[in-house]
């Protein structure tokens, strides 16, 4: 059952523990088939989950900036990717580019994205609950299950559908 936005925050900070557990657990014997019944879990919780009702994540945080993100998308506003790193985005304590301030810069009153069609690779992958080698991601995923109702509802029932 995916929460309400409201309680996520509470939900993902009672389970943070148990996540905790198991995603230890699955990294150390990660069962063969876990790519194929992630991307299923992942299909199934999308075709019900519309994220223009939500738009947390590009509310609450921002995603790191490649250089193939910038080139693209400064190409996109015509600009060079130096004028669009000065412009709207920031280096920070990892080094990486990101947004210099959240909420998106480029999230509309409607939460449909200004620049969809060139958005930065980590948007379009968010909340990588359908990532090859998802074991590998645990510290990324206990961070989205607070902030993505939908990356809640899909490790939850991951933590059903394969039993440690």
């Amino acid at each position: 059952m995916k929460p309400q936005l409201n309680e996520l925050g509470k939900l993902a900070k009672d389970k943070h523990i148990e996540n905790k557990k198991y995603f230890d657990k699955l990294k150390k014997k990660a069962p063969k088939n876990l790519d194929y019944v992630m991307q299923d879990l992942h299909d199934a919780e999308f075709k019900k989950t519309d994220c223009l009702e939500c738009a947390n994540c590009c509310k609450t945080t921002g995603p790191l900036f490649t250089s193939a993100d910038i080139e693209r998308i400064s190409k996109h506003f015509r600009q060079k990717p130096q004028q669009f790193i000065d412009q709207y985005l920031r280096i920070d304590e990892d080094n990486d580019y990101v947004l210099q301030s959240v909420p998106c810069t480029f999230l509309q009153s409607d939460n449909k994205c200004f620049i969809y069609d060139v958005r930065p690779k980590a948007c379009r992958e968010f909340p990588h609950t359908d990532r090859k080698k998802f074991q590998q991601i645990s510290d990324l995923t206990m961070k989205n299950v607070a902030i993505c109702p939908a990356a809640y509802a899909i490790v939850e029932e991951m933590k059903k559908r394969i039993v440690l």
